[in-house]
């Protein structure tokens, strides 16, 4: 009971000293996973498409040159940054801008920029499991009746790829969350180099690292629950009625999906 008490005295130390200093990091933290986890969506939802597009026989040969290399350059981008360590690209981005151009950027701004060309290369792979995942014939209806492969993609495809690939989506977000602490070897005051800087100040590093154990796990948990009603949002309502004909419009069928399972 004396060292729980002991225990509680200093992480209430830390907090009363540190606590609006956990709180700003704690902000910052969200925006970069969120600006960075957004964007890095929509990198792979436009790689993913690109990706996706295939050359036909009777393509023009121009056409076929500038798809494979475009297709080399978005696979060379995807095997790089998934095969190399955010933090070792953190590194090279802020400090690489400094000495090449003499630009010195903004940490938060390098920050999101990192994080969501990292998590572009991933969501460019999920998003293609998501559309490969689609029926074929409903590209063969969409192409059948005109449209083009972007048409046919943002229209038909896409909407029930996204909803296929939520759970990868929000699992992107958490990690995001979590991985944000390696962006302190920047100088990004979110939430891990806030805690560093109140233990070192306080030499109350279990106590001070106790409260950011607490605080990441709120945050992931509550992210977790909001992704699981969206994800029921875009399920669509459980029972649903299949109308009858024009000739019969009495003849309805009610179906619920429950039990249908």
């Amino acid at each position: 009971m004396e060292k729980l008490a002991t225990f509680l005295s200093g992480v209430a130390k830390v907090w009363n000293l540190y606590g609006s200093s956990l709180i700003d990091g704690t902000k910052i933290t969200i925006l970069i996973a969120i600006v960075g986890t957004l964007a890095g969506l929509l990198i792979g939802i436009l790689v993913g498409i690109i990706k996706t597009i295939t050359v036909k026989k009777d393509d023009h040969l121009v056409k076929k040159l500038v798809l494979k290399i475009v297709n080399f350059i978005l696979a060379a981008y995807i095997e790089v940054f998934r095969s190399t360590p955010m933090m070792v690209q953190a590194m090279l981005l802020y400090y690489g801008t400094a000495w090449i151009f003499n630009i010195r950027v903004n940490a938060i701004y390098a920050a999101i920029v990192i994080v969501s060309i990292n998590t572009g290369a991933y969501m460019a792979e999920i998003v293609r499991g998501g559309i490969l995942s689609i029926d074929k014939g409903q590209y063969e209806a969409a192409h059948s009746i005109g449209m083009t492969h972007w048409q046919a993609m943002s229209l038909i495809v896409l909407p029930q790829a996204l909803r296929n690939i939520m759970p990868a989506v929000g699992n992107e977000f958490i990690i995001n969350m979590k991985d944000s602490c390696v962006l302190s070897v920047i100088t990004v005051n979110e939430l891990f180099f806030q805690t560093k800087s109140a233990a070192g100040a306080t030499y109350l590093t279990f106590h001070a690292f106790a409260i950011a154990c607490v605080i990441y796990f709120i945050l992931t948990f509550t992210v977790t629950k909001i992704l699981r009603y969206v994800e029921r949002r875009m399920d669509g309502p459980e029972s649903y009625t299949i109308h009858g004909s024009q000739s019969a419009p009495e003849a309805e069928i009610r179906v619920n999906l429950k039990q249908t399972k």
